[in-house]
């Protein structure tokens, strides 16, 4: 089954087999039936528990929140090392996480199969750029930190309750849009990266211009969400196989943290212009 969100929507993500067990004959250990069904056959079967979810090995709600709930806790844990071990001008360490990050994020989202160690690894070089950015960021603009988390965690819960309660729907329509706003915000983005480099600037990161980029930022976040829990959705209808938990837990954390660095942005935006 495929998915709108770009993460889920590999080749063999969040699929299953093809092949049933029909009730054309008696079961043997290969999954086969190659014998007539007799009364007494049937009446064992029917005897027999209903195979749920944990017993087919199929991916269940449960396990998307113990694995985010993992990938999360690794992103806070290698957070609190960097905040509490680092010095505050320790860039190249932190821009070396990001770089490993992005790279570890993009083997995670290119493979076939999802591998846990990799989301793991993902996450605790995530956290340590975060967690060194962070603290630089509190020490200009104390309770930064908190501010930031709490909107994150705001967005997160609202995305949550609006898709569940249908507010939002995940159409096909609504999936081009945002991923089209989503590029262009990208390119954007990009092109003020390269601008800066060469000591120009677009003003996106002050003044009114940058609290717009940053509104934008935070909603696109919030629009990743919505796709997100679309295709855990869908995955779980669709009987995906249990380890594809670690990919959805993937997806949840690329969003949560585009949301934190960009509430991040947006809150020194406003506290730097007061």
């Amino acid at each position: 089954m495929r998915s709108s969100n770009p993460v889920f929507s590999r080749e063999g993500s969040f699929s299953r087999g093809t092949g049933y067990a029909g009730f054309g004959g008696t079961r043997h250990d290969a999954g086969r039936y190659d014998q007539p069904l007799t009364a007494e056959h049937l009446e064992e079967l029917y005897a027999a528990p209903a195979a749920g979810p944990r017993a087919t090995g199929r991916m269940t709600i449960d396990d998307v929140v113990v694995s985010t709930a993992l990938t999360l806790l690794t992103v806070v844990a290698a957070g609190a090392v960097a905040w509490f071990a680092l010095p505050e001008a320790s860039f190249r360490i932190a821009g070396a996480a990001a770089l490993g990050a992005l790279v570890v994020g993009l083997v995670v989202s290119f493979r076939r199969s999802v591998s846990p160690v990799l989301v793991l690894l993902y996450a605790a070089l995530e956290g340590f750029f975060l967690g060194a950015l962070t603290k630089v960021l509190d020490t200009l603009l104390p309770g930064i930190a908190l501010q930031a988390v709490l909107g994150t965690a705001a967005v997160f819960a609202g995305m949550l309750i609006a898709y569940r309660t249908g507010r939002i729907k995940v159409t096909e329509r609504y999936t081009r849009v945002g991923l089209a706003i989503a590029l262009g915000f990208v390119l954007l983005m990009l092109v003020n990266l390269v601008a800066s480099l060469f000591g120009a600037s677009l003003g996106l990161n002050s003044g009114p211009l940058g609290i717009v980029v940053g509104l934008v930022g935070i909603c696109l976040g919030a629009f990743f969400l919505s796709l997100d829990f679309a295709a855990v959705e869908q995955a779980i209808r669709g009987g995906a196989p249990r380890r594809e938990s670690w990919r959805a837990a993937f997806g949840l954390t690329l969003s949560l943290v585009w949301i934190y660095l960009e509430m991040l942005r947006l809150i020194a935006i406003l506290r730097g212009d007061d």
